[in-house]
């Protein structure tokens, strides 16, 4: 038996890039699927291309069109899975653009749109899929969730060129952190993904020679080499594995260390600091050769 055999997915964005990558594997493991996209033409056909690869090994899977950032379309998407498949144990949330700009060249719609898709669209299948996990679970004690965010090292090194995208993606973190300490009781799983793969929004501007496909070899930016961890974080092998962020591309997976604290100081004096006090404190730790690592490069201080 397949590690999802029997088990429902939503994948949303899943026309195109990761989430149809996501949405066949998925698909290949058992579990029927809902494939999510925005309901414009392209989308709609790649969507519909998708459902029938899946059902040409055997699969089952539908497509559900609509704004993934809008509470009614949310609201359509889940009780049209439920209606065609009775159940939901499985919400990828994958949908997304860009829209890249320095911080000071960027316009209000710029940053609105970028943040709304992303964050917002991560909140409300959230809120949807976490809502009924919890009320399964009140008649049984625990119940099968797994939910899957997809973030970015943009959230990690900044990203100058992206205060929209990076902001989006350090909000869908902390969000899915939260849940996974809400939901772990019920026994739902919350995790996140960084994936590092060739789709619509690398194969624009500076990034597109980046995520180029090689002309022989492994292709380490293929979004196929990130689907099989989506697999594996919503199979029962994963069960124990919440509240944790991975980096995945290539032959890679990497397990992101939470933020910790580095060290503290105290006011020697006690009380409220001074200036004085401060500087004399933290030079010893910011010394004059001390270099910021911005983006990932060590810049010097200007």
């Amino acid at each position: 038996m397949s590690i999802l055999e029997g088990k429902v997915a939503v994948v949303t964005g899943a026309g195109r890039g990761l989430g149809r990558e996501e949405a066949i594997e998925l698909a290949r493991q058992g579990a029927r699927v809902v494939i999510n996209d925005i309901g414009i033409p392209a989308a709609k056909e790649a969507a519909m291309e998708a459902v029938e690869i899946i059902k040409g090994f055997g699969g089952e899977a539908i497509a559900v069109f609509g704004d993934c950032a809008d509470t009614n379309d949310a609201q359509s998407l889940m009780e049209t899975t439920l209606k065609t498949f009775g159940d939901l144990n499985i919400m990828v949330n994958n949908a997304g653009f860009c829209r890249d700009k320095t911080i000071f060249g960027m316009s209000d719609e710029e940053f609105d749109s970028v943040v709304r898709v992303h964050l917002r669209g991560h909140f409300v299948n959230m809120r949807n899929a976490t809502a009924y996990w919890r009320e399964k679970a009140k008649a049984s004690g625990s119940y099968y969730g797994r939910l899957i965010s997809t973030s970015s090292e943009a959230m990690l090194f900044g990203s100058a060129g992206q205060p929209n995208y990076a902001a989006a993606k350090a909000g869908i973190t902390a969000m899915t952190m939260g849940a996974a300490q809400l939901m772990i009781k019920y026994g739902i799983t919350c995790n996140v993904i960084m994936p590092r793969a060739r789709t619509d929004m690398t194969n624009q501007g500076a990034t597109a020679a980046m995520f180029a496909k090689p002309p022989e070899g492994f292709d380490i930016f293929d979004p196929a080499n990130v689907a099989p961890l989506v697999a594996y974080l919503a199979s029962p092998n994963a069960a124990h594995i919440s509240g944790e962020v991975f980096i995945v591309w290539g032959p890679r997976v990497t397990v992101v260390q939470r933020p910790t604290i580095d060290r503290h100081y105290d006011n020697p004096q006690g009380g409220k600091w001074s200036q004085e006090g401060l500087h004399q404190s933290l030079s010893a730790y910011f010394t004059p050769d001390h270099k910021p690592v911005l983006d990932g490069f060590s810049v010097p201080p200007q």
